[in-house]
């Protein structure tokens, strides 16, 4: 019962969304996944090692990678400290 719920929420609030919107949204998660992508690569971790630096999986670091997944403010905090960026710093070329 809880899942058909959930469904019906997700549902409602996708076709509250025009198409421009939605667009615009998985554009801004690929351009927050390449980031997060630069800069693991940049500190030379695999997606393994920065998913148990954070206490994430790699799955969840592989969909956040690829614009697939959202994520919430506290893995985005948890991200910005492995890789020793200030917030400011993190989203600076986004």
């Amino acid at each position: 019962m809880f899942y058909l719920s959930l469904i019906t929420i997700i549902i409602t609030v996708m076709s509250d969304l025009d198409d421009k919107e939605l667009v615009e949204r998985q554009n801004d998660l690929r351009i927050f996944g390449l980031r997060i992508r630069e800069l693991r690569k940049k500190s030379k971790l695999t997606q393994s090692e920065l998913a148990e630096k954070i206490g994430l999986s790699t799955n969840f670091i592989g969909m956040v990678e690829r614009g697939e997944r959202n994520t919430s403010v506290d893995k985005i905090f948890k991200l910005s400290r492995a890789f020793n960026l200030s917030l400011a710093e993190f989203f600076k070329t986004l």
